[in-house]
This record gives structure tokens, sequence and C-alpha cells, in this order.
């Protein structure tokens, strides 16, 4: 097929931005997902050596960005 291979690209240069753009979505994409899988703290792993991994984030922040508010001088409503 037609743009797909590395010699189809040099005859047609205007499909490689398109391809680094899908290629740093993708990339991007997986990123934050497994960024969701291991930091997040409703995810637990290993639930014998650490039963209640939400505990650790009582005074943390774990949002990715957050411009407004510092979390680590805040109260968790938490009981």
């Amino acid at each position: 097929m037609q743009g797909l291979s590395l010699s189809s690209l040099k005859k047609h240069k205007a499909l490689i931005p398109l391809y680094v753009c899908v290629g740093i979505g993708c990339g991007g994409a997986v990123f934050y997902t497994l960024r969701l899988a291991l930091r997040n703290p409703d995810v637990s792993w290993n639930k014998k050596t650490n039963p209640e991994p939400w505990e650790a984030y009582r005074n943390k922040q774990y949002k990715f960005y957050s411009p407004i508010r510092d979390y680590s001088k805040e109260e968790s409503p938490a009981p």
C-alpha cells in the first residue's frame, strides 16, 4: 500500500507529519493509561501487603495537573 513503506514516504513527504502526530497521540494515550493503572489510588495491584493504598494519599496531590490548588496543604475530608 502506498504511504506505508519508507520508500513510499520519501515520495509523499506530506504524510510524515501525519505519522508523527498520530505516533505522539498514541504514545500519550499509552503513557496516561499506564499512569492511571500504576499511580491511581483506586487501583490496588497487591492487596496482601497494602490492603488500603488510598491511605497513603491522604495528604498528597495525585492529580495530574492542578493550577489552582495545592493539595498538600489541604486537609483530607476522608474519615
